[in-house]
């Protein structure tokens, strides 16, 4: 794992998310295989995003004796941006199960290239623990952008991102609108075409996800 900005972006050097990764870069790979992938990636990516979380000791009795126990302070939230970030919670969850999830919509202006909301649906109590960000792609950072932009206004106040690949624009932006946010990424790939699309990438992850190409 590389953390190429102390601030900003970590990006993993794992030999299995590599792997896995390359598997869903590749055209010919199927959506029900593509969507399996995702999964098993964000899984593989969670380890490490939740190395920051704070924990507490508590006192729990094994078959023999007493002991210390830690648990995770607090409660943990998971937001998926809809809708191919939906594609990785199971993956999420299979960590974390107690996890609660909230959703929100957005979509991509293809003229503007800048996003709007059609769904928020969030705990009420985002402050009373860390919160995890989910998309596949951080592209051109708007949808990022304005996704914890209101996070925070509903209350987040630990607040990280995964992302499966990321756009050096997309990264430039998020830098310069939310310095202090922590993003994970299995890859910084290296640009963006003319279309706001992710090169090489991966394509639409939703569209693959779902076998709607």
């Amino acid at each position: 794992m590389t953390d190429t900005n102390p601030g900003g972006l970590v990006v993993f050097d794992h030999p299995l998310i590599r792997h896995k990764l390359t598997l869903i870069r590749d055209e010919r790979t199927s959506h029900r295989l593509f969507r399996a992938t995702l999964a098993q990636i964000a899984g593989l990516m969670v380890y490490e995003v939740t190395r920051s979380f704070e924990t507490e000791s508590f006192r729990v009795r094994t078959p023999l004796v007493e002991t210390t126990g830690y648990r995770v302070r607090g409660t943990i939230t998971v937001v998926p941006v809809l809708r191919a970030g939906s594609g990785m919670i199971d993956g999420i969850l299979d960590i974390m199960p107690e996890a609660r999830v909230g959703h929100l919509g957005m979509a991509r202006d293809e003229s503007t290239l800048e996003p709007k909301t059609y769904l928020s649906k969030l705990p009420k109590d985002l402050a009373a623990g860390p919160v995890i960000l989910v998309d596949p792609m951080l592209a051109t950072g708007g949808s990022a952008s304005a996704a914890v932009r209101l996070l925070r206004e509903a209350g987040a106040t630990d607040l990280r991102m995964i992302c499966l690949v990321a756009a050096p624009e997309g990264v430039a932006r998020m830098r310069r609108d939310h310095p202090d946010l922590r993003i994970y990424a299995a890859a910084l790939d290296e640009r963006l075409n003319e279309k706001g699309y992710i090169l090489p990438g991966l394509g639409d992850a939703g569209d693959r996800m779902y076998g709607t190409t």
